[in-house]
């Protein structure tokens, strides 16, 4: 049975926000708004997610 992934979706652009959320957004592979990755649904990447919620959308996809 293959885990779940994430696709993640960033919704909103990084100006004007704090450094640490543009490289969040960079550590998960983010690259602008409306680009979007797959990522494994591990804690740390929930970690990363949950830090900047409020610059993407999240969904649970099939492995």
């Amino acid at each position: 049975m293959a885990k779940a992934k994430l696709r993640v979706t960033q919704t909103k652009s990084t100006i004007g926000e704090r450094y640490q959320f543009e490289q969040t957004l960079s550590g998960l592979g983010l690259r602008g708004p409306n680009t979007a990755v797959e990522v494994a649904n591990t804690p740390a990447f929930r970690g990363a997610i949950k830090k900047v919620i409020h610059l993407v959308t999240v969904e649970e996809i099939d492995g």
